[in-house]
């Protein structure tokens, strides 16, 4: 009987984890024809002009988002109809967010691309939480196949403004999403009183999270130029392709986690093919950057540097699901505090020396502290759950 069982198990892991893995991986590949086929024709500080200020923009969406994806994927797998309570709270504070940064920067497509964020992440929270992977998947790939042709399409009719325009717009399926989550989960504040202590902990995993994955871009700009920026933009665009298993793992493990599902056989596999894309990262770079990307040639280096914190990027991936299901959000914000600690510090010491080189070399430190606290903490909290 446990054969069977464990076997029912494994194929439904494998169904699960194959659902997101197709929208994932199907979408990248779209997302990432565009980002790419978009450096091939703007020169590097034009590039890394749109990575700044996506990143300011992503920044203020971590700020408006009460109800992080995490949050929301965990409670809603535990059966907590606390979706439409933490979306009119996000919803709200993003308006803000967006109308502050319009008037700051006179920008409309900014403060408009705050928003598509904040929705687009609540509806992923909400869709995961469910397990609706199949719709999960449907909504991603309808997204990336939006920003692929109204990115280039855009591009081609207003120039470089039109792109963050394009990008928000890719985003108005979600909205959909949203509209019907209101109309069938009531408004539930007391509930959202009650998880108050996960949810703030969660907010401060994600905002530190956020910080962690854009400040470097935003410190970038000042200190060394768009040029530069442009550069490491190409080199973590290569990076988010070579981890988008990673990626999808996180997807598939927190709602399992959350409802005490164990996926140790996944685990493993994790680890070695985190590995050996590792190792390709190393290996390829020099082949394919100086052909296709020939004015970006400082991204060759920083992409095989970069290579090397794959295998930690899959070990935060694992310890986070495991601590987040268990609820044990502070943990995660320590290590995230830990990581940003360190990227800011080598960016301003290293990244000002080195250049591209000594950016890629932070991001690598950043990623191997934060594993390290990680996987001690939960180990430590394995030993000792209370």
């Amino acid at each position: 009987m446990n054969f069977w069982n464990n076997l029912r198990q494994r194929l439904e892991e494998v169904r699960g984890l194959g659902i997101i893995g197709f929208g994932d991986i199907t979408g990248g590949a779209i997302s990432s024809i565009f980002w790419f086929y978009l450096a091939s024709v703007v020169e590097p500080h034009e590039y890394g002009d749109i990575y700044y200020f996506l990143s300011i923009a992503t920044i203020a969406s971590a700020i408006s988002l009460f109800g992080t994806h995490e949050s929301i994927t965990v409670l809603t797998s535990k059966g907590y109809k606390i979706q439409s309570g933490l979306n009119i709270i996000s919803l709200g504070i993003s308006s803000i967010t967006s109308l502050s940064l319009i008037i700051f920067f006179q920008r409309m497509d900014i403060g408009i691309i705050v928003i598509a964020f904040v929705i687009n992440t609540l509806s992923i929270g909400d869709l995961l939480g469910r397990k609706q992977f199949l719709k999960y998947s449907q909504y991603n790939i309808l997204q990336k196949v939006l920003t692929l042709v109204l990115g280039i399409g855009f591009f081609y009719a207003f120039g470089i403004p039109g792109i963050i325009f394009a990008l928000a717009i890719s985003y108005t399926g979600y909205l959909i999403r949203i509209i019907k989550t209101f109309r069938e989960i009531p408004i539930n504040f007391k509930l959202i009183k009650e998880k108050s202590s996960f949810l703030s902990h969660n907010y401060m995993v994600y905002l530190v999270g956020s910080f962690g994955s854009q400040v470097d871009k935003i410190i970038v700009v000042p200190l060394l130029g768009s040029a530069v920026l442009g550069n490491y933009s190409l080199a973590i665009q290569v990076i988010t392709v070579l981890t988008m298993f990673t990626t999808i793992l996180f997807k598939y493990l927190l709602p399992q986690e959350s409802s005490g599902i164990q996926n140790k056989f996944l685990i493993k596999i994790v680890i070695i093919i985190s590995v050996i894309i590792s190792i390709l990262g190393i290996s390829i770079s020099p082949l394919i950057i100086p052909n296709f990307f020939p004015k970006y040639v400082d991204a060759t280096v920083a992409i095989q540097i970069m290579s090397f914190s794959i295998i930690s990027i899959a070990t935060n991936t694992i310890c986070t699901s495991k601590l987040l299901a268990k609820e044990k959000s502070k943990s995660v914000l320590i290590g995230g505090i830990i990581a940003l600690s360190v990227l800011i510090v080598g960016i301003l010491t290293l990244g000002s020396t080195y250049g591209t080189i000594g950016i890629a070399i932070s991001f690598v430190l950043s990623n191997i502290s934060k594993a390290t606290f990680l996987g001690s903490s939960l180990k430590r909290y394995e030993r000792n759950p209370n």
